[in-house]
């Protein structure tokens, strides 16, 4: 039978008399009938496991009656913590009287003095401001959150004992958790730190997690930032030629607001959801804003300020809009209600002439060109002062969560801390699926900074037609195959006896030599004049899908990103009668616009694209067919390439086809991109560059070949 026994610690004057002669009453009769005649055997069995377990409880075993055994104070705090444990491991609870406080919670509270006006009014602090410090303070409190006073945590402390008369009860508490929390002083912090540790709700003390609670209108604004929705919504611009949709109208409120209280922030829709549109709009609104007016610069790729001059002219008539880019570019007599469009390029050669100019906003568009924030490009941004800062991106996180870092780091400088804390304290956990309260703490942290809508949301475009994705399998030709295992056979051997960045190299030499195997063979051995047709059963099905889609009269889009199988696929077209055009890095900012014209028009049915060069703010609407020849490392750059043709304006179904050559390395990624693809829904993990870790077991798995070529 099961033995119920309970000891009593009699400690300087704390004890339950009552359970004492319980105790006692239960021994004495332990050989009678009530527990059965093994019942002092079983007990004493039961004591001398629980005393070798924790030797305080020895003598116990020598007493006549083992009721009650006195400890020292250290000893008391010992069963605090690992004589507790130690007993529970030997099957024995410890049970403290009821009327006997225990433990000291401790909390910090971050707020203004009381009184303090908040952020947004005239006589507030900046949030961006280092001299706008805050206190942060501590409380403590004993089990039913009765607060102690300093001097009470003093009285404590000075104590030096484990159990303590306070406020006419006993106290029991480890001494070392009352030296550590009397040690915690009230000190200042910057704005961004205390508005960090209040959306998160902890902060970390010393290696310690401890709750937050934010105090006067830090309150209210992690409140009203925490809940973007509730947020009263502001009128749409007098001067909008246009009617915002119902999610771009949101946007424009949580843009404004965000913006008004000296934050940035990154508007993170699909692409095709008019982000171009909102952000003119809050230039408009802002405008007549006390404190916001002043020119707004543009940064973005080369290929979109020819999209971003006819947007302005579109919607906001008579806005003075200037290019800064070329030779004579100049910032002289700039309108104060005007904007100024650049590229990074010329960004970052003409950082210090554009920081002279007090901004009233400053624009990065396409932000995953700053996701480096080492990169020149990004160090120059960051020179370039305003009065707001908004990023804008369909994919604020392409590869892992130091790229988020750096948009946000840029739009709230501080807001996420150094990157090297930022990555020991989510970036790791997260990535590595180790922590979900950390992704959990993160998405409450980025979420009032970062609006991200798809057009999958329920309301935000259901005008948008019905968009279906393939993926094709093909099968290798026989000289692809035979090519694709010699490769993979001598790149194997040279792998195994390479060691750190030799080896690495060697990695990405031999993907990128597999992909290319898989796109044509004239491409991987880099014929001048190769005979194109018959020796790539990615190619074969390509012409098969183009005759359909000339048959329809419809337009296609291919996308690749290797300018020589561009080249290839633009020879073989030519030779076929097929009208096509090609798209690439090179290509002159005039003679994008053209060929995006001559698209859109019809003149051509056939767009090649090169994807890093193509993959961005182009609009082109007239595809019906999206192909993807190779595939990308990552899905949301693939996404966006897709989001040239699916976007707000296309009237018409599209067909994604993805050409996947089976049994090769490109199988395996595609399984892979699919994984990573729920992850970057979250927050996303490491990108390609993680295949250059893999050992030589887990490379050979990936690239060997399998199955039989056509």
């Amino acid at each position: 039978d099961a033995i119920a026994f309970r000891a009593v610690l009699q400690v300087h004057g704390v004890s339950d008399p009552a359970l004492v002669a319980d105790a006692a009453d239960v021994w004495a009769g332990a050989g009678g009938s009530g527990f059965g005649p093994r019942v002092t055997h079983d007990t004493l069995l039961a004591l001398r496991r629980a005393s070798r377990a924790w030797p305080p409880m020895a003598p116990l075993l020598a007493a006549a009656v083992p009721d009650s055994v006195d400890l020292a104070d250290e000893e008391i705090t010992d069963l605090l913590g690992e004589g507790a444990r130690a007993l529970a491991g030997a099957g024995v609870e410890v049970h403290w009287p009821r009327d006997l406080t225990r433990g000291l919670t401790t909390r910090a509270e971050i707020g203004p003095a009381d009184g303090t006006p908040g952020p947004g009014t005239s006589a507030g602090p900046s949030l961006l401001s280092a001299d706008a410090l805050l206190a942060f303070d501590w409380h403590f409190a004993l089990g039913d959150d009765r607060r102690l006073t300093r001097e009470e945590l003093d009285l404590l402390a000075e104590a030096h004992r484990p159990v303590v008369r306070l406020r006419d009860r006993w106290v029991l508490i480890d001494p070392q958790v009352v030296r550590r929390a009397r040690a915690r002083d009230v000190h200042k912090v910057a704005p961004l730190d205390a508005l960090g540790a209040a959306l998160t709700g902890s902060v970390e003390v010393d290696g310690e997690r401890v709750e937050v609670r934010p105090t006067g209108w830090l309150a209210t604004l992690r409140d009203r930032l925490a809940d973007p929705e509730a947020q009263e919504s502001v009128a749409q611009p007098a001067a909008l030629a246009a009617t915002l949709r119902d999610y771009q109208r949101r946007g424009l409120t949580w843009l404004a607001r965000t913006t008004s209280l000296g934050l940035g922030c990154c508007l993170a829709d699909d692409m095709g959801l008019g982000k171009t549109i909102t952000l003119i709009a809050l230039h408009l609104y802002r405008q007549d804003e006390p404190g916001a007016a002043g020119p707004t610069l543009v940064v973005c790729p080369a290929s979109l300020m020819g999209n971003w001059q006819r947007e302005i002219e579109r919607f906001a008539p008579g806005t003075p809009v200037r290019r800064f880019h070329g030779a004579r570019r100049g910032l002289d007599d700039l309108a104060e209600d005007g904007f100024v469009l650049t590229t990074y390029g010329t960004m970052r050669l003409d950082a210090e002439r554009l920081a002279t100019v007090p901004w009233g906003m400053v624009v990065a568009d396409e932000a995953q060109h700053v996701k480096n924030p080492y990169a020149s490009t990004a160090r120059a941004l960051r020179s370039i002062g305003a009065r707001a800062r908004v990023a804008l991106t369909g994919t604020p996180v392409e590869n892992n969560l130091s790229e988020l870092w750096a948009i946000l780091d840029w739009t709230t400088p501080g807001l996420l801390g150094p990157l090297s804390a930022f990555r020991g304290r989510y970036a790791d956990a997260v990535e590595g699926g180790e922590d979900p309260a950390a992704a959990d703490r993160l998405a409450r942290l980025v979420r009032p900074f970062l609006l991200r809508r798809r057009k999958s949301d329920p309301g935000i475009a259901p005008e948008l037609p019905p968009k279906t994705e393939t993926d094709h399998a093909v099968s290798l030709t026989e000289e692809q195959a035979g090519l694709y295992e010699a490769v993979v056979r001598e790149a194997l051997e040279r792998i195994a006896g390479a060691d750190g960045m030799e080896r690495r190299g060697m990695i990405v030499k031999l993907l990128t030599g597999l992909k290319q195997i898989c796109n044509h063979p004239a491409q991987y051995l880099k014929e001048d004049r190769p005979v194109i047709t018959g020796r790539s059963g990615k190619l074969e099905l390509l012409d098969e899908l183009l005759d359909t889609v000339l048959a329809e009269r419809a337009g296609v889009l291919v996308f690749t990103q290797y300018v020589r199988m561009a080249r290839l696929l633009e020879r073989h077209l030519a030779a076929r009668g097929v009208p096509s055009q090609f798209l690439h890095g090179g290509t002159p900012v005039a003679a994008r616009d053209a060929m995006v014209r001559r698209f859109q028009d019809g003149d051509v049915p056939v767009f090649l694209l090169s994807l890093k060069a193509a993959g961005t703010g182009l609009n082109l609407t007239r595809a019906e067919h999206v192909v993807h020849y190779d595939r990308w490392w990552n899905p949301a750059v693939e996404a966006q390439a897709t989001d040239r043709a699916y976007r707000i304006g296309q009237t018409r179904p599209v067909q994604v086809h993805r050409i996947i050559a089976e049994g090769t390395i490109e199988d395996r990624i595609a399984a892979l991109l699919r994984r990573k693809q729920d992850l970057a829904d979250a927050v996303l993990g490491s990108g390609g560059a993680a295949l250059t870790e893999l050992s030589d077991a887990e490379l050979t798995d990936l690239v060997e070949l399998r199955g039989e070529p056509a």
